[in-house]
């Protein structure tokens, strides 16, 4: 009782599945499901960005961790810890908008010299390359994969656990959990919200949808265009932009 449709979907995909598998091993036991076609019809959710004074807090916090390490006397060549490592991620998700699935299977390889660049692999196996806007964060960018090219091969992830394996999505989403802990974030922070937030700022800062679309690696536009809405902030710097009892007045 009060499933949500996607659950309702979900379960009927589970009783189709084991029918099936039922008759194929039995032919006297038909699937009730063989003749029966059952439509749900799932909402459209719009994305939950993050809002800006969050990320603001959230980058404040770097922040705050980088000047404790960067004390006279610190030595540079330090391999980042991994709170630094979380808040880079982080950075990299607002300005290229990846899957975090994408940014953990990068390579040291993939991303260019000067840190502007990165060769992704999306969904179903397309590539494409992701830039690094900012030139502080290229230089930050730049000086970790410069460490990780010195501690291990070019073909070696770009981002490890605490282990020197892999960062898996999983882990870093705990990270994001106690971040959000921490910082007193609800709803807590997640991969993709980082996602929302990269699209939907680009957005409503005048960039083209189709740009977005290419950045994200959105196969439809359509897909693309749930990020196409009127916020409060866009509004506002709009209207500030016209004046319209001025217009009038001319």
């Amino acid at each position: 009782m009060g499933a949500k449709p996607a659950t309702i979907e979900r379960r009927l995909m589970t009783l189709k599945s084991y029918f099936a598998w039922r008759e194929d091993r039995n032919s006297a036991l038909p699937s009730p499901f063989a003749d029966v076609r059952i439509s749900v019809r799932i909402p459209r959710r719009l994305p939950r960005p993050i809002d800006r004074d969050t990320l603001r807090a959230v980058l404040q916090e770097g922040e705050a961790t980088f000047a404790v390490r960067s004390k006279p006397g610190a030595d540079d060549a330090t391999p980042a810890s991994q709170n630094d490592v979380t808040i880079l991620i982080i950075k990299l998700l607002i300005v290229t908008g990846l899957r975090i699935s994408e940014l953990t299977n990068v390579r040291v390889r993939d991303v260019s010299p000067d840190g502007s660049q990165i060769l992704v692999n999306g969904k179903g196996s397309k590539e494409r390359i992701v830039f690094v806007p900012n030139r502080e964060l290229q230089e930050e960018f730049q000086r970790y994969c410069q460490l990780r090219s010195e501690h291990g091969s070019i073909g070696a992830p770009l981002f490890f656990n605490t282990v020197g394996r892999r960062l898996r999505a999983a882990t870093f989403r705990k990270r994001l959990r106690a971040l959000s802990k921490r910082l007193g974030i609800e709803p807590h922070l997640t991969p993709h919200r980082f996602r929302h937030s990269a699209a939907t700022l680009l957005i409503e800062e005048g960039i083209d949808i189709r740009m977005v679309q290419a950045l994200l690696g959105h196969a439809s536009l359509r897909t693309t265009e749930i990020y196409v809405r009127v916020s409060n902030h866009a509004l506002r710097r709009a209207l500030e932009r016209v004046n319209i009892l001025d217009v009038l007045s001319v």
